[in-house]
């Protein structure tokens, strides 16, 4: 039977707000006070530097008009932006058997399977963590996580509507020199929000966790 999970969500949430809304959130999934809880959101401009970012990663022109935090997930450099579905699972592992590596790819099953409900057929690329579109290969979705006494948070970032151009002009994106970023719209040739992706990246990440989403 699946497991009650809270579905949350947001609009446009300033990251840092964010980031603190999923510690509150982790610290009362850990004591039993609420089920799982996943929350989709877009975030304003923002670039954050996971645990790996490497210095010469940056490049932001002076005049950009973007935010850069230093983050606890694992990964190097990536962008958000309006456009983009950000997807945090706020997941207690003990559930999900504790395997981090499985975590993070049944995460980018749950995109795997999100994308082919728009006929988009994504694939993994070994060696490379996130979710990609080949050939040639083309980056559609960034991944980068982190778990503190098997509580999952951060996710992923699937670039739904937005122009790709800061994932390779202000940063080297994930620390890949020459990889390519794409995005659905782009894919599909016909615009699309972020609110229409929503249903189907929460219909997948309940299929994937085999979770029953009740939506606050």
């Amino acid at each position: 039977m699946s497991a009650t999970a809270y579905l949350l969500n947001l609009g446009e949430t300033p990251y840092l707000e964010a980031w603190d809304l999923q510690r509150s959130l982790a610290a009362a999934i850990s004591q039993d006070a609420i089920p799982d809880t996943v929350v989709m959101l877009e975030h304003p401009p923002v670039i954050t530097l996971g645990r790996r970012t490497d210095g010469d990663e940056l490049h932001v022109p002076p005049d950009a008009e973007v935010e850069v935090v230093e983050t606890d997930r694992g990964g190097k450099s990536t962008f958000h932006g309006p456009g983009q579905l950000v997807c945090y699972p706020i997941l207690d592992l003990n559930r999900h058997g504790r395997d981090v590596k499985k975590y993070c790819r049944d995460l980018e099953e749950a995109v795997i399977h999100t994308l082919a409900t728009y006929e988009l057929e994504a694939t993994r690329i070994d060696g490379l963590t996130g979710v990609w579109l080949t050939p040639p290969p083309r980056k559609i979705c960034s991944i980068g996580v982190h778990i503190s006494r098997w509580v999952t948070t951060h996710g992923y970032a699937l670039n739904v509507d937005l122009d790709p151009a800061p994932f390779t002009d202000w940063i080297t994106a994930c620390g890949l020199e020459d990889a390519a970023f794409t995005t659905m719209a782009r894919e599909l040739d016909s615009p699309l929000s972020v609110d229409e992706v929503r249903p189907a990246a929460a219909a997948a990440l309940a299929d994937v966790f085999d979770l029953d989403f009740e939506e606050l």
